[in-house]
């Protein structure tokens, strides 16, 4: 619940005011909540009937939310962050019910103003906020609550450099609030605003600039929304901001009371997730089943966003009895066949069964989205506007066909004055098509498309792109595996791992089923069985001690994708045995090594990193298993700082 900043609130009653300004404020209440009533109620849900609106309250599945935020993970990509959270909910979390953020914890006495609540894309921040409106709005929670006013930052950077008092601000999204005369009446009034979406601002937030404390007083959106959240501006209004975890910094510490973290669902949250959503509960258990028999299905299940996909195909796949995708890049393959199979139903004449024929009929929508995926790979940049589509090269009239036809993929939102955003429905789908742009690109011959993508601005810092120009001037016959290891070794450079999900993709592609499946858009398929055999050789004899411990581990999640498990089995055949103890072990095994422990469901007692016989960078790259065990022995282990910091977070 959210409770009164001010003592004199809890004494506030309609007789402090005139009747006929109580009845105002009574009517523009009703009406406010109303028309968010009307916005926030209804969900698109695209498993049965694509577009189709579902009641919120009817579908929605609680989340786990807990006070605090795991350490040591927001800097790594967040499909790391969503397998650490998979390990991190224990008995030492305090899961909290997303309507009490703003109310202190059991034995806490502080004053809670300003939430912070992070999580990565797809996890259901937005959602959570929808909910807490709906309840609100029902009277289930917050009843002392006068207005939520949600300004969701995606909309705010459409805001023009005009000068705005803070009412006057409000009035531009919310015109029912038009009867009050000033906005003076939010001083006598228990006010929330929401922040939803730090990580899409483009507003030059400076909290080291002149505040504004008068709610009369004009000044530019960025100046109104760090004063608000500061306090100078209507100090007794409550905060609540929500971020993806990296842009959560852009708050400074000291102006956040609480921090939550949605982590998503856990496991028996998943669970019913998909019995609400498939009515077949017979199906439902056999897709629930497959999901537990893919380790790395399972832990992505964390994300809404990725479960919903993954009934999308399952259900699909199960009705037609094909065999069921075991990897991620063949989960998203059939997830794009799906939509353009949709697409035609929607728009064409429906009877198209043919794939390959489906694919070419929107050869130039994906291939354009591809492009504009990879355009904005570098940022991890969701949220687009008519801007940024024009650099990508598509129209934004064109812009409007494509979300129509690719709802499921790329959609279009009509917010601040109908001015348009479009954004990829999650940052794995971006990177999956940006994928494909780069495989169909090396395949095709068409290496214009990516040496034109190779722009100023990328040039001063390492990029993939850049890492790709010894690979323009290949000739269509050369091999794949330049292209392959050129990625790897772009990936390999990165800090937070932003491209590790994009090569996973990538290398999943260049497998010949994978390109079968998406024939349609590449013309041909491209005899890949030595490139692939040749790259997944180069993966396994990495041996440069400069190599992120993570990194390394990401690359057995590309050797998955590749089918090749060759070193699992070893690793296998290592574990079985007490007699191989001593058998020294190569880099490469210590990380297919961690790559098994963190793939397990199990919590394990205690590491014991000396009982390992292999050399130091072999130490190195089994600490992120850390994360498996309760306890871990590092003693005598020649451990560097830098070592020290891989394991700090886990521990």
């Amino acid at each position: 619940m959210v409770e009164s900043s001010r003592h004199r609130h809890t004494e506030h009653t309609p007789d402090r005011r005139s009747k006929p300004a109580d009845e105002v404020l009574r009517r523009v209440i009703e009406k406010h909540k109303a028309i968010l009533k009307r916005k926030f109620e209804n969900i698109s849900e695209g498993i049965i009937k694509p577009g189709a609106q579902t009641l919120l309250n009817k579908i929605y599945t609680e989340l786990y939310i807990t006070e605090g935020e795991s350490e040591g993970v927001n800097k790594e990509h967040e499909v790391w962050q969503v397998e650490s959270a998979s390990r991190a909910q224990t008995t030492e979390d305090t899961p909290i019910n997303c309507n009490d953020i703003f109310k202190p914890l059991p034995g806490q006495e502080k004053n809670i103003r300003t939430v912070m609540t992070k999580g990565v894309a797809g996890i259901g921040k937005t959602v959570s906020v929808q909910k807490f409106i709906l309840d609100w709005i029902d009277g289930v929670t917050n009843k002392n609550v006068d207005f939520i006013f949600p300004l969701p930052f995606r909309e705010l950077n459409l805001v023009r450099s005009d000068q705005y008092s803070l009412h006057k601000l409000l009035l531009d999204f919310h015109p029912e609030l038009k009867e009050l005369k000033d906005g003076e009446e939010y001083n006598n009034c228990q006010v929330l605003f929401i922040f939803d979406g730090l990580d899409e601002s483009r507003l030059p937030l400076n909290y080291q600039q002149n505040m504004i404390s008068d709610l009369k007083q004009t000044s530019s959106v960025d100046v109104l929304m760090t004063s608000l959240i500061q306090g100078t501006l209507l100090p007794s209004a409550h905060i609540w901001i929500t971020s993806r975890p990296a842009a959560a910094s852009q708050i400074p510490a000291q102006c956040i009371d609480q921090v939550t973290e949605v982590r998503g669902f856990n496991d028996p949250q998943k669970e019913e997730y998909f019995r609400k959503r498939i009515s077949d509960e017979s199906q439902a258990s056999r897709i629930i089943s497959h999901i537990k028999a893919s380790r790395s299905l399972h832990i992505m299940c964390h994300i809404p966003v990725f479960c919903w996909i993954a009934a999308t195909v399952l259900q699909q796949m199960l009705d037609k009895t094909e065999d069921i995708p075991k990897t991620l890049t063949e989960m998203f393959i059939r997830f794009l066949l799906i939509q353009t199979r949709r697409k035609d139903q929607k728009y064409q004449s429906g009877t198209e069964t043919d794939e390959e024929k489906l694919l070419k009929s929107q050869k130039d929508i994906l291939l354009k989205l591809g492009e504009l995926a990879f355009n904005n790979l570098e940022n991890g940049n969701l949220m687009f506007y008519e801007g940024d589509l024009r650099k990508s090269g598509i129209d934004v009239s064109e812009a409007s066909v494509y979300s129509g036809m690719c709802t499921e993929i790329f959609k279009e939102e009509s917010v601040f004055h109908q001015r348009k955003v479009y954004c990829f429905v999650h940052l794995s789908i971006q990177e999956f098509l940006a994928a494909v742009f780069v495989f169909h690109s090396y395949v095709t011959g068409n290496l214009e498309a990516l040496k034109s993508l190779l722009s100023e601005e990328h040039k001063p810092s390492p990029s993939v792109l850049s890492s790709l120009q010894s690979v323009l001037g290949l000739q269509s016959n050369d091999h794949l595996h330049v292209l392959l290891k050129s990625a790897v070794d772009e990936a390999l450079k990165s800090r937070n791992g932003h491209l590790d999900l994009f090569l996973r993709f990538l290398m999943g592609i260049s497998l010949e089923s994978n390109q079968r499946l998406l024939k349609g858009l590449l013309n041909q398929k491209h005899s890949s069985s030595k490139s692939t055999k040749e790259i997944c050789q180069y993966i396994k004899k990495l041996n440069r001690e400069d190599l992120s411990p993570e990194r390394c581990i990401n690359l057995f999640h590309c050797l998955f994708e590749m089918n090749d498990h060759s070193m699992n089995k070893e690793i296998k055949k290592y574990l079985e045995s007490p007699k191989n103890i001593n058998q020294k072990l190569s880099p490469a095994h210590c990380s297919a090594l961690a790559h098994m422990l963190l793939m397990s469901e199990e919590v394990l007692d205690e590491f014991d990193l000396k009982k390992y016989n292999t050399s130091d960078e072999g130490r190195r790259r089994l600490l992120p298993a850390v994360r498996c065990y309760r306890r871990a022995r590092l003693a005598e282990c020649k451990l560097t700082d830098k070592s020290f910091g891989i394991v700090a977070g886990p521990v």
